[in-house]
């Protein structure tokens, strides 16, 4: 007798769900729905690449309809999740309601303004691809209104940058940044040679990269400072008012520019009970990623809280092996389901971490290892090159980069902003 395909609703496109779907297409027992408000997946780690104009949009980004146009299980609703009703077995979405016998939330992470409501209003956030491509208009349009403005004053805040959060995407722009001063800016803006360029790095922690090792965090803040930048640890950001940085010390910075990697939240999911949302609203789950007091409902990646992990009994990091990681494991457990196989708790096998600072300067933690310098950078691009979706974003990726390091110059510093005819 023929089982009943099982339908699996998927709710987000990054590193956890593609994977999970991924997995899930090579079996006919499922089909797979995947719920994404985007249409396409992209690569997180390379946003702050993009927001510098070192890459392109689509390096980093591949469409879900390209991605799974030969699995014929596979299908994709762009849709923005409403709320999820589980008595019925169904989410609602702003395209229509969807059925389901096992939902997954994928959903990861926002910003987080920690309630500072100028903040949020007026600092330049660099989560989404969206947000990217704003942020390197803004960054050009800043630039252009320093090389005309008339008052000193009004120039320097132009010409100054601070930096909120001292983790990856917070080291890695200021570190780009820092060395765009140095090569791009001199060349493109000539008008800006002789003026003062002044980059700021701001972290309440006491060290850059809190998770990483000591010795990874005092080169990375060596570099920095080596590069130009100013870094100010143990300093809150308290405010953002008037074009001013108010920090918890009693000191401001004035700036027409705070670029805000400070926090993230997990994506709140209505209809969720209250009762298993946890830290940082990621939702507790058990060690099969299943929602506690729900049977049919999971959630994998940065949107989860699982503390079943005797290595990490307080939650995993939110990163994206931990995400990858995740979706494979579930997929294999509810491909076990059909087969009445016993199901494997996850438990997270760390790969080590990484970020890169500027030109032949990185650090790597991989174990009890610790590398820096030229060979982590090589570390970092292979290992970054290589996750990238397909084979299409690999070579761009290389060839881009490979470019803009023989030359020590880039050529995607455009501003485009066109018509929007589409409602979101």
């Amino acid at each position: 007798m023929a089982t009943a395909v099982k339908q699996v609703v998927v709710v987000g496109g990054g590193f956890a769900g593609v994977n999970l779907v991924k997995e899930l297409s090579k079996n006919e027992q499922f089909h797979v729905t995947l719920v994404d408000k985007n249409n396409y997946n992209f690569f997180p780690p390379l946003i702050y690449q993009v927001s510098a104009g070192f890459l392109e949009p689509s390096n980093i980004s591949y469409p879900f309809r390209k991605l799974f146009r030969s699995k014929k299980n596979v299908g994709f609703r762009m849709a923005q999740f409403l709320r999820v009703e589980p008595a019925e077995n169904k989410i609602v979405t702003s395209n229509g309601d969807v059925h389901y016998d096992y939902l997954v939330f994928a959903t990861g992470t926002q910003s987080n303004f920690f309630g500072l409501e100028n903040v949020m209003k007026h600092a330049v956030p660099m989560k989404t691809i969206n947000d990217a491509i704003e942020l390197r208009n803004y960054l050009l349009q800043v630039a252009e209104k320093a090389t005309i403005t008339e008052s000193e004053e009004e120039r320097q805040k132009l010409l100054t940058i601070v930096v909120a959060g001292g983790g990856p995407s917070g080291v890695e722009i200021s570190g780009i940044l820092a060395e765009m001063r140095h090569s791009v800016v001199k060349k493109d803006y000539p008008e800006l040679r002789e003026k003062l360029w002044r980059l700021y790095l701001v972290d309440a922690g006491e060290h850059v990269l809190g998770p990483m090792s000591t010795k990874s965090q005092n080169y990375t803040q060596k570099s920095l400072e080596k590069l130009g930048v100013k870094v100010m640890l143990k300093t809150q950001v308290k405010d953002y008012v008037d074009n001013e940085v108010l920090l918890g010390d009693g000191n401001k910075i004035a700036t027409a520019t705070l670029i805000w990697t400070a926090g993230v939240i997990a994506v709140e999911l209505p209809g969720i009970p209250k009762e298993v949302v946890g830290r940082g609203r990621r939702v507790m789950v058990d060690e099969f990623n299943k929602v506690q007091g729900t049977n049919n409902i999971y959630a994998i990646g940065d949107c989860s809280l699982q503390t079943t992990d005797k290595n990490f009994p307080g939650g995993h990091p939110q990163l994206a092996q931990v995400a990858i990681q995740q979706g494979v494991n579930l997929a294999k457990n509810l491909s076990n389901s059909l087969h009445n196989r016993e199901w494997k708790p996850f438990s997270y096998k760390d790969k080590g971490s990484m970020a890169i600072i500027g030109r032949n300067k990185a650090v790597a933690d991989i174990g009890k290892l610790h590398f820096n310098g030229l060979f982590a950078a090589g570390i970092w691009a292979v290992i970054h090159i290589w996750s990238l979706i397909n084979y299409r974003n690999r070579i761009k990726t290389f060839f881009n980069w490979a470019s803009a390091y023989l030359t020590r110059d880039l050529a995607l510093r455009f501003i485009f902003r066109p018509d929007k005819r589409v409602e979101d």
